[in-house]
């Protein structure tokens, strides 16, 4: 059984994620310059892709593979690790880490390494989204489009992300989608439609109230109306959204089509226009360390 002191890890360090403040380096050099573990580190470049960072992985023989950024740093380390028994280690460097919010591991860099150190783990599942995976959540419509327009943004994190999506709202088109769960097929108009893993978005607003990422289903979100009293019982309240504005589907395979092109995003990640997504669950599909309950 592997023990915190013998643990080999890999940092993969996405340098450009969040405020850039951090020298992640010298902060984790320093943190185990006392202990015993080996450990290594991979910063990404421009240039670098999975079959590199396999490479790397193939080489160092790690226990263990922290993502250091966001969770698109997290998601392309997670591509690496699939149907492997390395650990997959997360440190929050985004500019929203939904997934480790969703996790409980804290943005503190001191107190992150400590629960890595620590080596409590957990299965969690994944959700396949048009052959790509997508560990925390995916979506088509006004978030995705104030994703595209955060990436214009001169600035990064929440500041960047509100002006972003103030500038889409007035502008979002209702998307007329066509569903298929469980050989049902379900004619909908909606403002935004969210592939859910996890219960809530990096900013803490609760969009899947009943999601958990140990079971074998995810949910499909559909906000049919953005109500304002509906975003405060996401934010803050998380009481029972109204079924006229905001519907819930649990599902362990989906198809969608659309009328016309829709803007479209995984974990944060802004993938252009489509007219059709397919998604369907791998359970177990990754090892995760997580605070100890």
């Amino acid at each position: 059984m592997m023990t915190s002191k013998n643990l080999k890890v890999l940092f993969i360090i996405n340098a450009g994620s969040g405020n850039n403040s951090i020298d992640w380096t010298a902060q984790i050099t320093n943190y185990f310059v006392n202990l015993s573990n080996s450990i290594d580190f991979y910063d990404l470049t421009p240039t670098c892709n999975i079959s590199t960072i396999k490479a790397k992985i193939k080489l160092f023989k790690p226990d263990c593979v922290a993502a250091v950024g966001g969770d698109g740093t997290i998601k392309l380390v997670a591509e690496c690790l699939i149907k492997t028994k390395i650990l997959l280690g997360i440190i929050p460097a985004g500019s929203a880490n939904g997934l480790a919010k969703e996790l409980g591991i804290s943005d503190n860099p001191t107190k992150a390494l400590d629960i890595l150190f620590q080596a409590f783990s957990k299965k969690i599942h994944i959700t396949r989204i048009n052959e790509q995976l997508c560990i925390h959540l995916s979506d088509i419509g006004l978030n995705a489009y104030a994703m595209k327009e955060f990436e214009k943004q001169p600035f990064r994190g929440w500041w960047g992300y509100f002006v972003a999506a103030l500038k889409v709202l007035w502008q979002n088109p209702l998307m007329e989608i066509t569903l298929k769960i469980d050989e049902q097929s379900i004619k909908i108009k909606a403002e935004m439609i969210v592939i859910a893993n996890a219960t809530k978005y990096g900013n803490g607003v609760v969009i899947n109230p009943v999601g958990k990422l140990g079971d074998k289903l995810f949910e499909v979100i559909v906000v049919k109306k953005i109500s304002f009293i509906e975003i405060i019982k996401m934010a803050y309240s998380h009481g029972l959204l109204d079924p006229d504005k905001t519907e819930i589907f649990q599902t362990n395979a989906l198809s969608m089509k659309s009328r016309s092109k829709v803007h479209f995003q995984i974990d944060g990640e802004y993938l252009g226009k489509v007219k059709e997504v397919n998604a369907f669950i791998a359970p177990n599909a990754l090892q995760v360390i997580v605070p100890e309950i």
